[in-house]
């Protein structure tokens, strides 16, 4: 089955290019000209949503400020804006990347390749991690040693939840906090050095395995 990509972009040119380099790589493609038409045609449920942002009357962030409780797939900013706000921006109103213009077809063939890989991943991971003793349920958001069930408040299990279900990879604390608090969150990221610290107290209650590993001048990582 092909994936379904809908690019919304006021450039016609640019639209009428990418449409045919991506039917050729056997990609399912709607496009709209404008926000407007863009939002009406996203009840197609795409699988990945390519934004430009500087369009006429509804921008790109507007656009996926208002998509975002009618759909869940990755959506990829298209922008000649390079200013690093622009970029918070766009990833605070729901975006998941951005690439900047003029692009290239096979860097962004290679962005939608990872990013529809990505949520295939997260679509078909398990419910629930099993890890020696520990029990992590991710539709109830319980974590579990043995039969004592852990009292973690909403952060404490995000973090959690973020690192668990990437074992082994390293993570700065900002990088933490950006993703459990998001990128518009007020704060400071050093939050998340006490949160840690909570959470492995609350763990070594009823565990001696250190599940969350500080990897010094990095960050932190999930035990494999």
């Amino acid at each position: 089955m092909a994936y379904k990509i809908l690019i919304i972009d006021d450039d016609a040119e640019l639209l009428k290019m990418l449409r045919r380099y991506f039917e050729i790589k056997k990609y399912e493609v709607i496009t709209a000209r404008n926000g407007a038409e863009g939002l009406s045609k996203v009840k197609l449920q795409p699988d990945l949503i390519l934004l430009d942002v500087n369009m006429p009357n509804i921008d790109g962030i507007e656009v996926c400020q208002r998509m975002r409780d009618k759909v869940a797939c990755p959506v990829l900013f298209l922008t000649a804006r390079s200013d690093e706000q622009d970029v918070v921006n766009g990833l605070s109103s729901g975006g998941d990347d951005y690439i900047l213009k003029p692009f290239s077809l096979r860097e962004l063939d290679a962005r939608i390749t990872a990013h529809l890989k990505r949520e295939q991943r997260r679509k078909n991971r398990t419910e629930c991690c099993f890890q020696g003793e520990l029990t992590i349920d991710y539709k109830a958001k319980t974590v579990q040693i043995h039969e004592n069930y852990l009292e973690l408040t909403k952060l404490e299990y995000a973090i959690i939840e973020f690192l668990s279900m990437n074992p082994g990879m390293v993570f700065e604390k900002e990088r933490v906090y950006e993703r459990v608090c998001g990128f518009d969150a007020e704060g400071d990221s050093r939050v998340i050095t006490e949160l840690i610290r909570r959470i492995r107290k609350k763990l070594r209650q009823y565990s001696e395995t250190e599940y969350i590993e500080t990897v010094w001048g990095m960050g932190y990582r999930w035990s494999k």
